[in-house]
């Protein structure tokens, strides 16, 4: 899994795996996700970041494992 902010664009990628995108679908504002041939869910896209998060909390990303 990779995450990319790109800054510029004000956005988030969340990419879960290297398959091959074939499909995206904008689900709700400003959320695009990425769909493979199997339409499994491979990328997630969120824009207006700046607007959702503050740049402090982007920076600090907790990742927990249950």
């Amino acid at each position: 899994m990779r995450l990319h902010f790109d800054e510029k664009a004000d956005a988030v990628y969340v990419r879960l795996d290297d398959s091959k995108i074939v499909e995206s679908q904008e689900v709700q504002p400003g959320v695009i996700l990425d769909f493979d041939s199997s339409q499994q869910v491979v990328g997630v896209e969120i824009l207006g970041v700046k607007k959702r998060i503050s740049l402090d909390d982007l920076k600090e990303i907790h990742v927990k494992i249950a």
